[in-house]
């Protein structure tokens, strides 16, 4: 009895496999697509190119145009005076006499403050007194020598005598010349720190001298201006009025000068010449100078398109569906835009992303 049931369940079993044998060939292979089909519905391969022979690389492009642009900036200066100096004395003594007026105009070597030199004076004329009488022994000396009267040495002393003596004058001459305080250079005297009787000590400040016929401009500029700002450069600048607003008239000075290197807030320190022979203006002057303004057509690409290089900067360009490798030269940048001067042309298709990926002659896929 129990045999034959196993034999039933057994039975049953291979039933329900033959059912479900059939029920998946007739439901799931009828509707399954062959190769063909499949190979049919697939996308077709990506060209091959390139000389890796990889697949296209997609990219995005940029159409190099002309945009109308400014590139200027305005930024704050000061005038310098061209020299400046402190007049002190070298010398101690009583001021004897002040030859100049507070704010004139001043020659170089011109003298500005005697100091009393009378006893400087007195020791010159006995000097020259001493060295006149010296002058003649020596004199005598020498012919003495000539007849063997006196020993070779006995001259040598009254020579060197005679010339202790000259070098003492000449000594003398230096501190007489130190108690007139001169003019170092062209310019304008300002006020002066001392009064005629007063006692000077070295190193008491007499006044100060200012040489203003040429003005020094000093101001700074953003460091990505340093190819455009140039020793010889000119620079426009303009100065406030009475009404406190910047002057519409226009000074121009030439840069002669650059920092070389930039502070801690990545600006560069440059200095321009001013010629103001006509002094109508001052040092110390706050100033507006214009950098880089010019107005007009240049082409414009993202700044993400520049690749640099150690020789110099380049971007990729789309030519006959194939990236291509183009050396360029770069004027200003904006925030998100950079000038080409040279290397490109309106219509090239710049290659913006993708950059990594790029090889000359690669085949690209523009999205």
């Amino acid at each position: 009895m129990k045999h034959r049931r196993r034999i039933v369940v057994i039975v049953i079993a291979l039933l329900v496999v033959a059912g479900a044998a059939v029920v998946y060939n007739l439901f799931v292979v009828k509707h399954m697509p062959d190769e063909k089909d499949i190979a049919g519905s697939r996308p077709p391969q990506e060209a091959k190119g390139g000389k890796g022979g990889g697949r296209a690389v997609p990219v995005e492009i940029f159409i190099a145009d002309y945009e109308r642009i400014d590139d200027g900036i305005n930024v704050s200066g000061t005038l310098l005076p061209n020299e400046t100096v402190d007049i002190a004395s070298e010398t101690s003594g009583k001021i004897d006499r002040i030859f100049f007026q507070e704010g004139s105009r001043v020659k170089g070597g011109a003298v500005l403050v005697k100091v009393n030199d009378d006893d400087l004076q007195a020791q010159f004329k006995r000097a020259q007194f001493q060295a006149t009488m010296l002058k003649e022994k020596l004199d005598r000396s020498r012919i003495l020598l000539e007849k063997d009267a006196i020993s070779r040495e006995a001259f040598d002393q009254v020579e060197t005598d005679y010339n202790v003596l000259m070098a003492d004058i000449q000594l003398l001459k230096v501190r007489i010349d130190k108690t007139e305080i001169k003019a170092p250079f062209d310019g304008v005297i300002g006020f002066r720190q001392v009064a005629q009787g007063s006692y000077l000590q070295p190193g008491t400040l007499v006044a100060r001298l200012v040489d203003e016929s040429i003005l020094k401009l000093e101001f700074s500029f953003p460091e990505h201006y340093y190819g455009v700002m140039t020793v010889g450069t000119d620079v426009a600048f303009s100065i406030q009025d009475e009404t406190g607003f910047y002057s519409p008239d226009i000074h121009r000075a030439r840069i002669y000068a650059i920092d070389p290197q930039t502070d801690r807030l990545h600006q560069i320190v440059a200095r321009a010449l001013y010629d103001n022979t006509s002094y109508r203006l001052l040092p110390g002057m706050m100033t507006k100078i214009t950098i880089g303004r010019k107005s007009g057509n240049y082409i414009q690409i993202p700044t993400e398109a520049i690749v640099p290089l150690q020789e110099g900067m380049k971007v990729w360009v789309v030519r006959d569906g194939k990236a291509v490798s183009q050396p360029v030269e770069t004027g200003l940048r904006k925030e998100s835009r950079i000038s080409v001067v040279k290397g490109l042309v309106e219509g090239d298709s710049v290659i913006i992303t993708g950059l990594l990926q790029l090889k000359e002659g690669a085949t690209v896929q523009i999205n």
